[in-house]
């Protein structure tokens, strides 16, 4: 019997020990498995909430008015759309995307209110003030908008007030400033680039320049009025100024190729507003996430739609500064000999 029982502790401790390096080796799971893992844990869940969702036959007509096709505006609209899919919501969606012209605008919000939909999704400042001034009454959440308030859509963005509510694409400009002067320490003169049609971007213009003064760097201004002018306006930067900056301006960002193409041709770094326009070939930027902010407005349709919210009492969300991230383009950055780990 002693000898039975030496052999069934010496088994238990056996056990015992296999256990304990499986918790260790649990422990250091890579993180591609994690991120597998969490993405098949989200599938399943958005599963079983579509599910749930598709009981209570509601099925909800959304429609989509997107400014122009470009990165950080097609990246918010996959955003907004993968809400609802996680949401679990039934719904029809009708996109349209304007093309960047302002008629098209007018016709396509006009067309969203007439076919009756349950919400409305505002792609940029131009098409969120062509849908809001054809309906009061229709929710209409908007995204990738520097400042409803200013714009005229809202009373204020802490109360809206009305049928109109969203996320914000406020550019951390102070930090972007500062990252021109980390990687371009030498640089005094600055071209503020952008589109004298959008008003988001004559708020933005006025704070850079704020903030271009208290960096004790000289400003001037290069505004297109569309973006047949982007080329000729870009050239004539050139010699004039040691660096362009421009913010988030749709038409700039919608052009940047030919903006980079121009600049980087003659030496001209391009500080950037967001990540698409780095990687249209501008130098750097500290970026928000365009997704996440769609995702953000996406979220704020599903309360609307649900009815556990109304527009006039959601204030304006913004995305945290603080998960801003440094996007570099290494390519433009050999291109003009420009080191860039000293901002990474």
């Amino acid at each position: 019997m002693k000898k039975s029982l030496a052999m069934l502790l010496a088994g238990a401790m056996v056990i015992a020990s296999l256990t304990a390096c499986g918790g260790s080796q649990k422990k250091e799971t890579t993180a591609e498995t994690k991120a597998e893992t969490k993405a098949e844990t989200t599938e399943e869940a958005t599963a079983e909430t579509k599910k749930a969702a598709a009981d209570d036959g509601k099925t909800y007509k959304i429609g989509v008015l997107q400014l122009v096709e470009h990165a950080a505006l097609d990246a918010s609209n996959k955003g907004f759309v993968a809400a609802l899919d996680d949401a679990g919501i039934a719904y029809e969606i009708d996109q349209q995307n304007a093309q960047g012209d302002q008629s098209a605008c007018q016709t396509i919000a006009e067309k969203l209110v007439n076919d009756g939909n349950d919400l409305i999704l505002a792609i940029a400042t131009p098409a969120a003030q062509a849908v809001a001034g054809c309906t009061t009454e229709i929710p209409i959440v908007g995204t990738a908008i520097t400042d409803y308030a200013a714009s005229g859509l809202v009373d204020d963005n802490a109360a809206p007030g009305g049928n109109v509510t969203g996320s914000s694409d406020l550019t951390p400009i102070e930090a972007q400033i500062g990252l021109l002067k980390k990687v371009l320490p030498e640089a005094k003169t600055v071209g503020i680039l952008y589109c004298s049609a959008e008003s988001n971007s004559e708020i933005q213009l006025q704070m850079t320049k704020e903030v271009c003064k208290n960096e004790g760097l000289e400003v001037v201004e290069f505004s297109v009025a569309s973006s047949n002018e982007i080329q000729s306006v870009v050239e004539s930067a050139v010699g004039k100024v040691d660096a362009l900056y421009s913010f988030t301006d749709n038409t700039i960002a919608a052009g940047m190729n030919t903006v980079a193409m121009v600049a980087n041709e003659n030496n001209l770094p391009v500080i950037c507003g967001e990540e698409g326009m780095v990687e249209a070939g501008g130098l750097c930027t500290y970026s928000i996430d365009y997704y996440e902010l769609g995702y953000l407005a996406g979220q704020m349709a599903v309360k609307i739609l649900k009815g556990e919210a109304e527009p006039a009492t959601m204030p304006i969300e913004y995305y945290p500064s603080d998960k801003c991230e440094f996007v570099g383009n290494d390519e433009t950055a050999g291109i003009l000999g420009i080191d860039l780990s000293v901002a990474e």
